[in-house]
């Protein structure tokens, strides 16, 4: 495979970006000879042990601050995840987009699985089926979802793009090649001007902040 890629490099005139969220996969793509990740689903980075129960109790949150404070959580480990794809990636371009699927995604709708989310988050039985409810959709597809979700919660926005800006930060202070991790935030699901105006305020800001902190 190597030898005729090798081949296939004296005339080719694009360059390959891979598919990876973790720092196993973006390690097998740059060995096989990707030169950028061009999606870093972050959705994915959030399914796994204290995560999901991260993820969760930000979905069930009853206002603002209850959210913030687990979205602090999802920072620190949204923040480690990108460090690891930076240094592997080294100087390569990654494109990480933003969270984009459906929050039902995150709650489960059986009773009994309803019942575990709600003492492991510590919250009312009640309030996980509510929110389930609340949460159910005709066409999930084309739904709450993507940069709508971002625009009714820009905390969340916010939380990854301040990931993202600090993982490239601390990268770039300690990388030992001299290359500077190249970032870059894609926004999901995009059908209007105004949509990208609002969440382009919200990342610009943020790397404003996260620069000025540095």
């Amino acid at each position: 495979f190597a030898t005729i890629m090798e081949w296939a490099d004296e005339f080719r005139r694009m360059r390959v970006h891979a598919n990876a969220e973790t720092p196993a996969d973006a390690q097998v793509a740059k060995d096989f000879g990707a030169e950028g990740i061009g999606l870093v689903r972050t959705e994915h980075m959030f399914f796994e042990g204290s995560r999901i129960v991260a993820m969760r109790e930000m979905i069930l949150a009853s206002d603002e601050n209850d959210r913030r404070a687990a979205l602090s959580k999802l920072l620190e480990m949204q923040r480690a995840d990108m460090v690891k794809l930076f240094k592997i990636m080294d100087g390569m371009p990654v494109t990480v987009r933003l969270l984009d699927p459906p929050l039902h995604e995150f709650i489960p709708h059986t009773e009994a699985e309803m019942d575990s989310v709600a003492r492991a988050a510590q919250v009312p039985l009640e309030r996980v089926r509510r929110r389930s409810a609340e949460l159910r959709e005709a066409n999930p597809m084309l739904g709450h979802r993507g940069c709508r979700l971002a625009v009714t919660y820009p905390e969340i926005c916010e939380m990854q793009a301040r990931a993202i800006f600090e993982a490239a930060a601390e990268v770039g202070r300690s990388t030992s090649s001299g290359k500077a991790p190249v970032a870059e935030v894609m926004v999901p699901l995009v059908a209007t001007l105004k949509e990208i105006e609002v969440l382009k305020k919200v990342i610009d800001s943020t790397a404003k902040a996260v620069q000025e902190e540095q």
